[in-house]
């Protein structure tokens, strides 16, 4: 006797196609859409809460690589070079798998806008795709309606901030950042710890995950410098705020931004608290802008030294130094600075 088979009539075989198609529109409709508007040259605009999303996403990811590398002990690191102040630059494993990750995702979701990271690799990963979710944090703060031109977009990603002290098992300055820019301006700024898994995200003018802490000082302020990239920054806050003032150094940029902030509790070693970050030496800006609109989010500032704003399209470098505040008086800190010129250091 011959095997039973299942047929189905037209009907069925109609209906089995259109949900087929359902399912690849749904898993592919970002990518399609940008693909068929730049191919006809239709300008396209781009989804603010979608980026977001895909901006978290994508810090996420990158932070998984980075941690797994570190787990693992698969570092593999090799210098890049020195900075200005004599200190080597590191590339690992981890920053490599992280940017493939970060860049790719974001790119193959957003094809028509620019991306810049710090890492280089010529790996193109069509793989890399969006999984459309959108957190629901994100769903409930934000505004599905905002667009803006794909081509006044610059996106700025970090696939491993604190590298030195990543190779030094110091990983809880470690983080992986998302920042995106309209025009000048830093809006969406996403800071992820891959070692304690948590994300802080904000886009500006509609909201975040993030609040500051109740109560900060400037009598004299907790500072927060690099501890690798220091220079003479000690001696410029002393002359600043005085000898007694308590100077932290700490790795990362990303995590100085999330010390002006209130943190989650965690189990896990917490996040030094500082009323001011200073840094009075050249800084790319992968490293600052998401801490700049995150900042900016919550109604504080991150400008150069001299208190102009920090320009996130364009070229990489951001050599006018930097203060950061959040409920302080940003004036007032500034006022108190001296003389300094951060292109002759």
């Amino acid at each position: 006797m011959a095997p039973m088979g299942i047929r189905l009539s037209p009907f069925g075989v109609a209906v089995f196609c259109l949900l087929a198609l359902g399912i690849l529109y749904h898993l592919y409709a970002g990518v399609l859409s940008s693909r068929l508007a730049a191919f006809s040259g239709q300008k396209r605009n781009v989804n603010l809460r979608e980026l977001l999303a895909v901006s978290v996403e994508a810090a996420v990811l990158g932070g998984k690589e980075v941690k797994k590398v570190r787990d693992e002990n698969s570092l593999m690191e090799k210098s890049k070079g020195k900075t200005k102040e004599g200190a080597v630059e590191l590339l690992t494993m981890g920053d490599l798998l992280s940017h493939r990750k970060m860049y790719n995702l974001i790119k193959n979701t957003f094809p028509d806008i620019m991306v810049n990271s710090e890492e280089r690799d010529n790996l193109v990963d069509k793989t890399a795709l969006w999984s459309r979710d959108i957190p629901a944090d994100i769903l409930e703060k934000i505004d599905g309606h905002k667009e803006v031109p794909a081509e006044s977009i610059t996106v700025w990603i970090d696939p491993l901030d604190a590298t030195q002290e990543y190779t030094e098992t110091l990983v809880k300055y470690v983080t992986t950042m998302v920042c995106v820019a309209v025009g000048s301006k830093p809006i969406i700024g996403v800071i992820h710890q891959p070692f304690t898994g948590f994300t802080a995200w904000a886009l500006v003018n509609q909201g975040s995950n993030m609040t500051p802490r109740s109560s900060y000082s400037i009598s004299p302020p907790k500072v927060i410098v690099s501890r690798s990239h220091s220079g003479e920054v000690k001696s410029f806050i002393h002359n600043a705020f005085g000898n007694g003032t308590t100077i932290i150094e700490a790795g990362g940029a990303g995590y100085k931004v999330l010390s002006l902030l209130q943190m989650p509790s965690s189990d896990k070693e917490p996040v030094d608290q500082a009323d001011v970050y200073v840094h009075i030496t050249m800084i790319k800006k992968w490293d600052i802008c998401a801490g700049a609109a995150l900042l900016s989010a919550l109604g504080g500032r991150m400008t150069t030294l001299k208190g102009d704003d920090i320009d996130c399209s364009g070229n990489a470098l951001n050599t006018g130094g930097l203060v950061a505040t959040v409920r302080v008086d940003h004036q007032a800190i500034l006022n108190r600075l001296p003389n300094w010129d951060p292109d002759k250091q």
